[in-house]
């Protein structure tokens, strides 16, 4: 394995969330359960195979190793990669890649599809994502992976096998679709990507940018610019019903041991232990 970029790992309830991120450097990450992965400012070689990626937006820190992944795959004779980013900025990637595609003198496949909030998009049977509207200074979405499992309704749980086939042969929906909320990724986004997608406070696992912590930052300009304050997750520490939250995309003008103490000051039990700080 090559490792040639920092890439830290969380394992819970079956899934693994792998990636860094830091804020104007890098972003990255993959569920390799899911076969998907977060936004590509970087691309870690071992983060090749993973085929579907969903880019919240296309600041360079959240981008720019697009044109690398799809020329690796391609490289090593893999299928093509499906990139799910917002409708706006599709046109314009066509046009980098296109320009990548003449220098480098190969070809760039992938399957570009345009987003927008509201969408669903099925990935198999058991998994679909969805699409949310956050507030940041390009266009920008958030994602929800969700598990989606069939129940048989309440009114038909006490018949027989025999009976419930016989409802399917007569064309009746004898199941309903019952859906959890595996993984919610905000992106880059002030507080009110947040509030506006209220499911994301019960992924199993949600993954949320915490850009600014220090306490003499003015908050209304960091949300104008569209990110998050250590201040916004306090206040809304009640909402959160994941079993994991990490924070990431951390501003380089802070060091580990000062993330850690301010977090520490303000959320001292770390949110139950279920807090975890990406550094």
């Amino acid at each position: 394995m090559v490792q040639n970029l920092p890439v830290k790992r969380l394992a819970h309830a079956g899934l693994t969330v792998e990636g860094y991120s830091r804020a104007a450097v890098q972003t990255y990450w993959r569920i390799p359960e899911l076969k998907l992965g977060f936004d590509l400012g970087a691309q870690p070689w071992d983060f090749m195979g993973t085929p579907n990626w969903f880019v919240s937006h296309t600041h360079l820190d959240h981008i720019a190793a697009l044109p690398v992944y799809i020329s690796r795959r391609r490289m090593m004779k893999m299928d093509p990669p499906t990139i799910y980013l917002p409708e706006p900025a599709i046109a314009p990637i066509r046009q980098i890649l296109r320009a990548f595609s003449r220098l480098d003198r190969s070809r760039m496949p992938c399957e570009l599809i345009g987003i927008h909030p509201g969408d669903e998009w099925i990935l198999s049977r058991e998994l679909v994502v969805t699409v949310g509207s956050v507030t940041h200074t390009v266009p920008t979405c958030c994602f929800i992976v969700w598990q989606r499992r069939k129940k048989l309704k309440a009114e038909y749980q006490s018949l027989s096998g025999d009976q419930i086939r016989d409802l399917r042969l007569a064309g009746t929906e004898v199941t309903t679709e019952q859906r959890v909320p595996l993984v919610g990724y905000l992106g880059d986004s002030s507080p009110a990507g947040l509030d506006r997608n209220p499911d994301l406070y019960r992924a199993k696992i949600l993954i949320a940018e915490m850009t600014f912590l220090a306490p003499g930052h003015r908050k209304e300009k960091i949300h104008k610019h569209g990110h998050m304050h250590l201040d916004d997750l306090v206040e809304r520490a009640d909402r959160f019903e994941n079993e994991k939250i990490i924070a990431a995309h951390f501003s380089t003008r802070y060091h580990a041991k000062q993330i850690r103490q301010w977090v520490d000051q303000k959320l001292p039990d770390r949110l139950d232990g279920r807090l975890e700080l990406w550094l």
